[in-house]
């Protein structure tokens, strides 16, 4: 954690889901920069709550567009990984565990018309296993419009944001705003 900034970072609106999709991921979301911001926190959140490689797996499998991150190459599967092994923990996580994951903070690096956007979201993660610990992780993410809905896009993952703390000085002047569901 670092100070909290007295700051306005601005605000960026996320619309609700009205759905659920593959790997229990909401869904639903419109076909605009804001929709596609808030998939990316859906799956992100879903996957590392599983606080397992078993579900991170799952949901990349079933969230990521023919030739983009697989259940071997995502970012969020290797993130899951080195987790579990700073926790002394295997690929199936502990009853123990508990990882709590918050998407606070977001910002839209660009969109092609409405069916290409890249967009990143900085979360908080309490993991409690004994004793809690909290950190800062960020994604960032070119997510696609697909049929009805936002995938992770082909190619090579969008460079990652920097991962720092959600409401400080430094995440504002990255270009994060807070998240609010519309």
């Amino acid at each position: 954690p670092a100070p909290v900034s007295t700051h306005d970072p601005g605000t960026i609106v996320i619309p609700h889901s009205t759905g659920t999709g593959p790997a229990g991921v909401p869904t639903g979301f419109p076909q605009t920069a804001q929709g596609a911001l808030a998939q990316l926190a859906a799956l992100d959140q879903v996957a590392m709550q599983t606080a397992s490689m078993s579900g991170v797996r799952a949901v990349i499998a079933g969230w990521a567009a023919p030739g983009g991150p697989t259940p071997q190459t995502w970012s969020g599967v290797t993130a899951m990984a080195a987790f579990l092994t700073a926790a002394g923990l295997s690929g199936g996580g502990s009853p123990q565990l508990a990882l709590v994951v918050t998407p606070l903070m977001g910002q839209i690096k660009g969109s092609v018309g409405a069916g290409v956007a890249v967009v990143c979201v900085d979360f908080e993660f309490d993991a409690t296993l004994a004793q809690t610990s909290r950190v800062a992780d960020a994604d960032c993410q070119k997510m696609v419009w697909q049929q009805t809905r936002w995938v992770i896009g082909p190619g090579p993952e969008a460079a990652t944001g920097p991962s720092v703390w959600p409401d400080t000085d430094t995440a504002i002047t990255a270009g994060y705003k807070d998240l609010r569901r519309g």
